[in-house]
């Protein structure tokens, strides 16, 4: 009976890159054909098709091959939750060079340890970006999206508006802007207006 590796990797953001975990898994033994991939989800997200891919192809006696744990899964009960689907399937999951088997009790130990420390990780991580933003909007460098037109733009749209001689097509497509902008920079201007009233 022949054992296949059967690889998976994931990366959270469509501007990451999968290259290097392809190659690692390519290094430890995945056949290209045999590596499925998930692209802009995150770990927490279980709806990863790469992921239910992989989990499909393997059968009884086969490897899952992951190039680390939190590209499987960032939270505890979530790894928890593959590995003990996969285990109950007989087939076992590795982890960068190292096999884990699930049925082994230090295995399964060893695996619970991994996943505390992933999910750790990805808190952290969350944590830092939440604090890095409230720093940056404390020191007023974090206002949201800058209008796309400038004020003089912004008057002059509103100008070209009133005289009826444009429409909001052809105001979008003379400022390069879409008509929701155009919507937009026109009730923004009416706002400021009846303020000034």
């Amino acid at each position: 009976m022949t054992h296949t590796l059967i690889g998976y990797a994931r990366c959270s953001t469509d501007k990451q890159d999968l290259a290097a975990q392809h190659d690692a898994l390519l290094k430890l033994g995945v056949a290209a054909d045999r590596i499925y991939t998930d692209k802009g989800l995150t770990g927490t997200n279980r709806d990863r098709p790469g992921l239910d891919q992989a989990l499909a192809a393997v059968r009884s006696g086969d490897t899952l091959v992951v190039p680390k744990l939190d590209r499987l899964a960032r939270s505890v009960p979530d790894a928890r939750a593959i590995g003990d689907g996969l285990a109950a399937r007989g087939v076992k999951l590795q982890l960068g060079a190292s096999v884990h088997d699930p049925a082994d009790p230090m295995g399964k130990l060893f695996f619970n340890i991994l996943a505390t420390f992933a999910e750790f990780e990805a808190d952290l991580i969350k944590l830092r970006t939440r604090e890095g933003m409230a720093v940056a909007r404390a020191k007023g460098k974090l206002r949201g999206k800058k209008p796309k037109l400038s004020d003089r733009q912004q008057k002059e749209l509103r100008r070209m508006y009133d005289t009826d001689d444009y429409s909001i097509s052809d105001l979008a497509e003379l400022f390069s802007i879409s008509r929701p902008t155009v919507y937009r920079t026109l009730g923004r201007h009416a706002a400021t207006a009846a303020a000034a009233a």
